[in-house]
């Protein structure tokens, strides 16, 4: 039996997984006591004592905690944002190609990426590897999130019965082109420069959609749609993330379709010279929790879903 510990329980993400695995009968939780959850010695003591450590913590925190592991058979998950592009570290989203799975599954140290960055290193990532898309390409993505993707404070703020009239609207966020999530999303995806990046919230509390706009002509040349839904039918075969030819309801794309689910869709619109990618997904499932279990499921050599609901 793996014992797992999950530093920073009490967070949104750690309070997913925590619910996830205490059902689980293959998992031995290591978990400290409210007045113990902060002391040095305790988180010290627990993760130097657990298989699987999940870090749940704000990204100086999460470097505190990687510190304190003293031996070499402790493996981490980190769904922090301290260390998706720190060399020696894989990136956890194993649907990108053989090398970044078999990568996982001998990982000390993997970092669950950001729900944003699932969502558009899913869409741009294999089109640049494949020879579609230049890396010097002039990328915009436009992502909508449920406000739970903010964290206990903002889904307090929006569950409140007086809260400001404004959260009743989408509300763009990022507005400075430094969103957190940026230096992954190029890193990974093997970019020349940071996409613009135009995340928004809205008032529903889990899911996402992430668009990717591009032109025919931004294309390598010879290059077409076809391509493009060609090499994603190839790669995204399921059971976590799968490509449809078609996965709009009505002409409509809902941000929230997959809410409570670990699945993410893949599917391109639009038509020859206008190209929509869209990748859909919970922001706490494959976005957050969900991928972090999957991705502990492989460090261990389990099935890959055992636990997910798809």
């Amino acid at each position: 039996m793996y014992k797992v510990f999950i530093d920073g329980r009490e967070g949104t993400t750690g309070l997913r997984i925590y619910d996830r695995l205490v059902k689980r009968d293959d998992l031995s939780l290591i978990v400290l006591d409210d007045e113990k959850r902060k002391d040095p010695a305790a988180r010290h003591e627990a993760l130097n004592a657990a298989d699987i450590a999940f870090l749940c913590l704000p990204d100086a925190a999460a470097r505190e905690a990687v510190s304190m592991i003293k031996n070499d058979t402790t493996r981490v998950i980190d769904a922090s944002t301290a260390h998706r592009t720190e060399p020696g570290w894989c990136y956890g989203l194993p649907e990108l190609g053989e090398s970044f799975l078999e990568k996982l599954k001998t990982s000390k140290r993997t970092a669950v990426p950001g729900c944003h960055a699932s969502g558009f290193i899913s869409l741009v990532y294999p089109l640049i590897a494949a020879g579609i898309l230049p890396a010097d390409a002039d990328i915009t993505c436009h992502s909508i999130t449920g406000y739970s993707g903010g964290g206990k404070k903002m889904i307090a703020q929006y569950e409140d019965d007086a809260r400001s009239p404004l959260l009743a609207s989408p509300r763009q966020y990022g507005l400075t082109q430094q969103h957190k999530h940026l230096k992954e999303m190029q890193a990974i995806c093997g970019l020349a420069k940071a996409p613009i990046f135009c995340p928004i919230v809205s008032d529903f509390y889990s899911g996402m959609a992430v668009t990717v706009p591009l032109f025919k002509s931004m294309l390598r040349p010879g290059c077409t749609a076809e391509d493009i839904k060609k090499t994603y039918q190839s790669l995204y075969t399921g059971p976590v993330i799968q490509y449809l030819a078609q996965a709009d309801e009505g002409g409509f794309f809902a941000g929230n379709a997959l809410s409570g689910r670990d699945a993410m869709q893949v599917t391109v619109a639009g038509n020859e010279d206008r190209i929509l990618l869209l990748s859909r997904f919970d922001n706490l499932g494959k976005g957050a929790s969900g991928a972090a279990v999957e991705c502990m499921n492989i460090m261990l050599g389990m099935d890959p879903t055992y636990g997910l609901d798809l």
